[in-house]
């Protein structure tokens, strides 16, 4: 397996250092083909890592930055007045080609825009999107786009996230031609808004996907596609009251299991099911959301994520570099641009 170097920005997300660090580490011992660019204070770098040994940290770059971009600091000041920042440094690898991916927990309206000014998108994309895998009632997951990274979208930026879905399903869960499906509040064809409607036609004209039309909120989960197209305002929601709901389930089965002494018995006993349905419901192994559409590979981890989610979001860059993703959507995006001529 060919060496991969990921670049982290240390700095970013709510908890900070000490758990993207723990992730970094846990990486490294995990992974021996990894080689990581730290971006951050080397100081407070170099106290985070002392457990590697030395043929580990022979795999650990850093590269000392004197700023950091505040969680609610604006995009445009991050643009313009953080150049020495841990993001921006992390980004600029990758531009460079120094570094395979870069991850970070950061602000991410900041993220979005250094990544756009540094990266540029794709020939054929407007804009990129952040899409994610979710878990579905069979086997399979669902990738939904976008999250958040454009809450206004045109019906030719919905087609071009159908398409950079279709692509990035078809790598990573090995389905042939994914069923591609636009939100909607009906199924029915008079449903929708002209925005809609319009992405609806849009796809429909496009032999190169495999488009079955609108879905419903509630058929996100369900296997009934494999991605979900909507605009970032709606994905947004639907994303933090799934992931809400995980967490409500999660927190109510314990809570049952420990009213007395018999429900705890019953948990006992029933250990390795809940275990099992903790596995997958829990959103932390579905950390770390794709920005695609750019000329290099961006993940965006949660800013409240602790260290295995941050590590989860780690080994999604490495997968997305291994596959040469980028690559791949520009190859889907000029064969379907062209069939269209």
């Amino acid at each position: 397996m060919s060496e991969l170097t990921i670049a982290l920005d240390i700095m970013g997300g709510d908890h900070g250092p000490p758990v993207i660090l723990s992730a970094a580490v846990k990486a490294i011992q995990l992974h021996p083909h990894i080689r990581f660019t730290l971006c951050g204070d080397e100081s407070v770098i170099e106290s985070g890592i002392t457990a590697l040994t030395s043929e580990e940290r022979g795999r650990v770059d850093i590269v000392h930055c004197s700023q950091v971009v505040e969680m609610g600091e604006a995009p445009t000041s991050a643009l313009r007045n953080k150049k020495d920042s841990s993001m921006r440094r992390a980004l600029e690898r990758v531009k460079s080609g120094e570094a395979n991916a870069c991850v970070s927990a950061g602000n991410t309206g900041a993220l979005l825009t250094l990544s756009f000014y540094l990266l540029k998108t794709l020939s054929g994309i407007d804009r990129p999107a952040l899409i994610n895998m979710l878990p579905t009632t069979s086997n399979h997951n669902v990738f939904l786009l976008d999250l958040g990274a454009n809450v206004n979208c045109t019906p030719e930026i919905l087609f071009q996230y159908g398409v950079m879905g279709s692509v990035l399903a078809q790598e990573v869960s090995g389905i042939a031609s994914p069923r591609v499906a636009l939100l909607n509040v009906g199924e029915e064809d008079i449903k929708g808004n002209a925005q809609v409607k319009s992405a609806d036609q849009l796809f429909r004209d496009a032999p190169g996907i495999n488009y079955i039309g609108y879905v419903e909120g509630d058929d996100i989960f369900t296997d009934y596609a494999d991605v979900v197209v909507t605009d970032g305002f709606t994905g947004n929601i639907a994303l933090k009251s799934s992931e809400g709901l995980a967490k409500l389930v999660i927190n109510e089965v314990k809570r049952q299991s420990q009213k007395n002494l018999y429900t705890r018995l019953l948990a006992r006993i029933a250990f390795p099911l809940l275990k099992s349905i903790y596995n997958s419901v829990n959103p932390d192994q579905y950390n770390g959301a794709s920005l695609i559409g750019l000329r290099g590979i961006v993940i965006k981890s949660h800013g409240n994520a602790q260290k295995d989610a941050f590590y989860y979001a780690i080994v999604q860059a490495m997968k997305e570099a291994e596959m040469h993703l980028p690559d791949k959507i520009k190859t889907k995006i000029e064969t379907v641009l062209l069939e269209q001529l």
